[in-house]
């Protein structure tokens, strides 16, 4: 269960819930739309991407991709593409991933340490969502404008 606070953050209390919440939030993806994520190491924004992936229906679960920077779900409602910004080092070795084409692909873009390269985040209307840690096992998240 999520509990909403007055300024539209989401009180998260679980692993579960965050993967719950990743999944209200693919309900409303059409392909496109670029989300990035932002939060301190722990604060779930791999959850929350993996219950994205698995709203959209994607068939394979999303593993953090610190390692391999880029993971690829192209079997679910809508193609997904999970981007980890965390150890690149400059915009430059993003867009020599294929940044630009992933763009304007039509797939929805996850962007875990979105606010590394924020200037990348294009179009605009980016959705950028912000967890915190609130104790230990409790997360907020927010969308931020």
């Amino acid at each position: 269960m999520h509990k909403i606070f007055k300024n539209g953050a989401v009180l998260v209390q679980s692993e579960a819930d965050m993967v719950a919440l990743g999944q209200k939030i693919a309900a409303t993806l059409q392909g496109g739309e670029v989300l990035g994520l932002v939060g301190d190491l722990g604060a779930g924004k791999t959850h929350l991407v993996q219950g994205i992936l698995q709203g959209l229906g994607a068939g394979n679960p999303a593993a953090s991709p610190t390692f391999s920077l880029v993971h690829e779900h192209a079997d679910g409602r809508v193609p997904a593409v999970h981007f980890d910004f965390y150890r690149m080092k400059s915009e430059e070795e993003a867009l020599g991933m294929g940044w630009d084409e992933y763009l304007s692909s039509g797939s929805v873009l996850l962007v875990e340490w979105a606010d590394r390269f924020d200037g990348m985040l294009m179009p605009a209307d980016t959705l950028w969502l912000v967890l915190k840690h609130v104790s230990d096992s409790v997360r907020s998240v927010a969308l931020a404008c």
